[in-house]
C-alpha cells in the first residue's frame, strides 16, 4: 500500500525458520517456499535466486537517499520504505491541485498510464498496460483518481462509457509526470 509518507509491501507468507530479520541485511541464501516453482520464475527472470532482494532494497534506498526499509514479521511478512518528507505527495502535484486542495502521490500504475496517454487510448489498452482484466475496479481504483485529480480527461466526457472514448494526459498530468521525473533523477 502507498501512503503519503511511506510504501508498505505485504506477504501473507512468514520467514522460514532458518531465517532472521536481521540475517536480511546481509547476504543470505535464497529459502524458495516451493522450488519448483521458483525455478522456473528464477529462469524466467521474474525472481532472482541468492537471497539479495532485501539487500537490494536497502541498497536503492540508500543510493536515493532514503532510510533503510524496515522489515518485520507480524501477521505475516512486511517491509516499509519511508518516502521523502515534503516530497512524497505535495511537490508531485502542479499548482492548479494544490489551489484545489487535491492531494495525489501516484502509483505505478498511474505514472505508467499517463505517460501511455500522452498520445490518446482507449481503455483496452490501459488494462493490459496495469494487467487489469475487472473494468469496474480498474476504474474505481486507477482512472477515477486520475480524472478527478484532473490529470487524465476523457476525450468524449458527455458519454463516460462510450465505446469510442479514449483517455488522455492533461498538462497537468504533463506536470505531474515532469516533476516525478525530476525528483526520480534527484
Amino acid at each position: 500500500m502507498l501512503f503519503t509518507d511511506r510504501l508498505e509491501v505485504w506477504n501473507p507468507g512468514a520467514l522460514p525458520p532458518c531465517l532472521t530479520i536481521e540475517m536480511l541485511r546481509e547476504v543470505h541464501g535464497s529459502v524458495p517456499g516451493n522450488p519448483l516453482l521458483a525455478e522456473p520464475m528464477y529462469l524466467a527472470k521474474y525472481i532472482e535466486r541468492m537471497g539479495t532482494g532485501t539487500r537490494d532494497m536497502i541498497d536503492r534506498c540508500r543510493e536515493v537517499g532514503l532510510q533503510e526499509p524496515l522489515f518485520a514479521v507480524t501477521d505475516g511478512f512486511v517491509v516499509t520504505i519511508a518516502r521523502r518528507p515534503g516530497r512524497a505527495s505535495e511537490a508531485a502535484v502542479p499548482r492548479s491541485l494544490h489551489a484545489r486542495g487535491t492531494k495525489w502521490a501516484p502509483s505505478g500504475h498511474q505514472v505508467d498510464i499517463l505517460r501511455k496517454c500522452v498520445v490518446e487510448q482507449p481503455l483496452t489498452v490501459l488494462l493490459a498496460l496495469a494487467n487489469r482484466s475487472d473494468r469496474t475496479k480498474f476504474r474505481h481504483q486507477v482512472l477515477d483518481p486520475l480524472l478527478a485529480a484532473g490529470l487524465l480527461e476523457r476525450t468524449v466526457p458527455a458519454k463516460p462509457r462510450s465505446s469510442q472514448q479514449r483517455y488522455r494526459t492533461t498538462d497537468d498530468g504533463r506536470a505531474v509526470l515532469a516533476q516525478y521525473d525530476r525528483e526520480r533523477r534527484s
